[in-house]
């Protein structure tokens, strides 16, 4: 394989790139270094000339890798193997969280038809990722006849961008070549909630699966995602004469061990102490038809909404702060990474305020 350093003109820049050619398949790679194509003065032409220099650098280390075989993939053997295969199992790893398994099984699927055959690891490259995800952008789903929405579009690219970085990880790739590729920006999402009146009614109906109905009220009074809820053990339901009634335990989404106080009337809801090594939530479950019946619990309650068991963790962040928590304390309750987070939830609010000043007008 030989790689050469080439130029192209980019908005009123030279851009340096490698060129790599390799039994008749041509891939490149942008080093981010530019020329400035009027440099006029010494200064000016200085840079230019380091930078070349710099760009020269690169090459030279590529081609010296190549020659040693270690450019790309640590383990020629390992280059041979099915990357749909081992995405699946990176997949299957996934299977103890709902909603993040269905995300990587999506984006199996569409990767598996996107390359009709099977991938091997040999055959990964820039275009390819850059491929893949052109075929995201436009693919039309099988029963509606649709365009996949923008945020499963930033979904399955993002999975298949972990898949990559994890094969880097296990020592199979050196580098990921999904790295210089660009993805999807994330729709900001709906975050549909129940106001306290509502929760106050869905208490008050009756629900066709009672456990599904208490573990959505505890959710909406502690902000617990469904994940956790349903691994919830006795033994990380606990007291102290100083915290009084908190929760520790680990976050199934981010792995963050987390302590969380919270209130008599949701450990109340729990019912009668089982063994430590027991769930609290016995028979839990989650799928479409576990949904349908808490729509038709909703509906029974007099609540129009499109509601989700995810929407009682949107609903005890919007009752928090509309109750007057500050953001901070609600980012730490939910087990937020980042403030930005739960921004989302207070520019709920924010709209909600302005909407209600718009309400008084008058007839002038």
């Amino acid at each position: 394989m030989k790689v050469t350093l080439r130029e192209r003109n980019q908005g009123g820049k030279t851009s340096l790139y490698l060129d790599f050619y390799h039994k008749g398949k041509r891939t490149t790679e942008y080093l981010k270094l530019y020329l400035n194509p009027n440099a006029k003065t010494k200064e000016e032409k200085e840079v230019n000339k380091k930078t070349l220099q710099l760009a020269e650098t690169v090459r030279a280390q590529r081609q010296i890798e190549i020659q040693n075989g270690v450019y790309g993939f640590k383990d020629q053997e390992k280059m041979k193997g099915s990357l749909l295969s081992y995405i699946e199992g990176l997949t299957e790893k996934r299977a103890d969280s709902s909603g993040n398994h269905g995300n990587w099984k999506s984006m199996l699927k569409h990767l598996r038809a996107f390359a009709k055959d099977d991938l091997l690891f040999s055959d990964l490259d820039r275009k390819l990722v850059e491929d893949f995800r052109d075929y995201l952008a436009t693919v039309e789903t099988k029963s509606e006849g649709v365009k996949l929405s923008q945020n499963s579009k930033y979904s399955y690219f993002n999975k298949f961008r972990a898949a990559l970085k994890q094969a880097v990880k296990d020592g199979i790739l050196m580098s990921n070549p999904a790295d210089t590729v660009s993805g999807f920006k994330q729709d900001e999402p709906q975050r549909e909630y129940l106001s306290l009146e509502e929760l106050q009614q869905a208490a008050k109906a009756e629900c066709e699966i009672p456990m599904m109905k208490t573990a959505f009220i505890f959710s909406a009074l502690t902000g617990l995602r469904w994940s956790d809820i349903n691994k919830l053990l006795w033994s990380e339901v606990q007291h102290s004469k100083d915290m009084g009634y908190h929760i520790r335990f680990r976050q199934q989404k981010t792995k963050g061990a987390e302590t969380l106080p919270i209130s008599e009337q949701a450990y109340g809801l729990l019912g009668e102490r089982d063994k430590p090594e027991e769930r609290v939530f016995k028979g839990l479950k989650y799928s479409a038809w576990h949904n349908l019946k808490l729509q038709q619990w909703m509906m029974k309650a007099g609540i129009s909404k499109t509601i989700t068991f995810h929407c009682a963790r949107h609903t005890y962040a919007t009752l928090q702060l509309s109750a007057g928590t500050d953001i901070y304390t609600v980012s730490k309750l939910l087990g937020h990474r980042e403030l930005k987070t739960t921004q989302i939830y207070a520019k709920v609010i924010d709209s909600k305020k302005k909407e209600a000043a718009n309400k008084i007008i008058l007839d002038l």
